[in-house]
């Protein structure tokens, strides 16, 4: 199989592309190139199986560059809600129909199955009850509803020759060279392992179901391999029940893997996204998919990451491991103009 892989330079991309390579799938990247500044640490598993990438911008992807190519993984949109609320008219046009539009070049170019990472954002503020994928969607923020609008379009264009995959991934964490400080559990334990301090932003109050980076590449290789009829326009949510916490829950989590860490609470702050989900599905519906890792283990991991790495405060400071400050600077620097491409 030829996977086209958008996003490969990102936080999962850069996981996802040895995932797929050492299972024998042969994988093209495109990445434009946004968060190429930051890389945390090399291994060799990186650097032996890197694959051919174009440095395009995905609104300019046609049907000629994804020829020969099997299917697409879609990883490559502006990620997380602070970003996308920075200015949600240009995130609807990117994300949205830029996603959209780059899927119909994908029917052009004769790809069959067209896996789609969206996000449990779309879920929003829940009551309490955990939610499977028939729950009624309730966006909070632009990201989430491009998310939403993305889904119902996939969903639309699936039919014998087009086999949309919908995967609302849980708040991802773990480790990854193109590491993310700006998501709840691998800032936690930045915090931890740089200021011996855990500080939540909120008030501790709100759900957050989580799941690992790795475990989002199993689901996306299982929805790359699985048979036609398994996967054709389903939705999954990809995560284990289990992995539902109120963040102060995922504080002492960190605050147990890091002893000695001070833990404080914020205010509310208005935030209404709260919200847990049934993953019962995934793991009853898509042929040999399973979790593996648990809040735990990614906590123990990254401790172990950053004392190996010997990180210090700056490295976890740095713009390029924050998605809306990288861009800010883009933009600042006058790399990339207002509709984010590259000057």
């Amino acid at each position: 199989m030829r996977v086209f892989v958008t996003g490969v330079d990102g936080y999962i991309g850069a996981v996802l592309a040895p995932y797929l390579l050492e299972r024998g799938i042969t994988v093209i990247g495109l990445d434009t190139g946004y968060y190429r500044d930051g890389w945390l640490y090399s291994d060799n598993r990186r650097l032996a199986a890197t694959p051919h990438t174009l440095n395009k911008d995905l609104r300019a992807v046609t049907a000629a560059d994804l020829a020969g190519c099997d299917a697409v993984v879609h990883l490559a949109e502006l990620s997380n809600d602070p970003l996308g609320q920075n200015n949600p008219e240009v995130t609807h046009r990117l994300n949205h129909q830029g996603s959209v539009a780059f899927a119909r070049e994908g029917i052009r170019a004769g790809i069959r199955r067209f896996v789609y990472s969206s996000s449990c954002s779309v879920y929003g503020a829940g009551s309490g009850e955990f939610l499977d994928e028939n729950a009624r969607v309730n966006p909070q923020t632009a990201y989430a509803e491009c998310k939403v609008l993305v889904e119902r379009d996939l969903a639309a264009m699936a039919g014998a020759d087009f086999s949309p995959v919908l995967l609302r991934n849980a708040t991802a964490f773990g480790p990854s060279p193109r590491m993310r400080f700006d998501i709840v559990l691998n800032e936690l334990c930045a915090l931890a392992w740089t200021s011996r301090r855990i500080v939540m932003t909120s008030d501790g109050s709100p759900w957050r179901p989580v799941v690992h980076v790795e475990d989002i590449c199993e689901a996306i290789y299982r929805s790359l391999v699985a048979p036609e009829d398994a996967v054709r326009g389903k939705i999954f949510n990809v995560g284990q029940t289990s992995e539902n916490y109120r963040v102060r829950e995922l504080a002492q989590i960190v605050a147990d893997e890091f002893p000695g860490c001070a833990v404080s609470v914020g205010a509310s702050a208005g935030d209404k996204r709260s919200y847990r989900v049934s993953f019962e599905r995934i793991h009853r519906e898509l042929p040999g998919f399973r979790c593996r890792r648990t809040a735990r283990d990614g906590a123990r991991q990254l401790h172990e990451l950053f004392e190996r790495i010997q990180m210090q405060p700056a490295t976890y400071q740095f713009r390029a491991f924050t998605r809306l400050k990288q861009l800010q600077y883009l933009q600042a620097t006058r790399q990339i103009d207002g509709e984010f491409y590259w000057r």
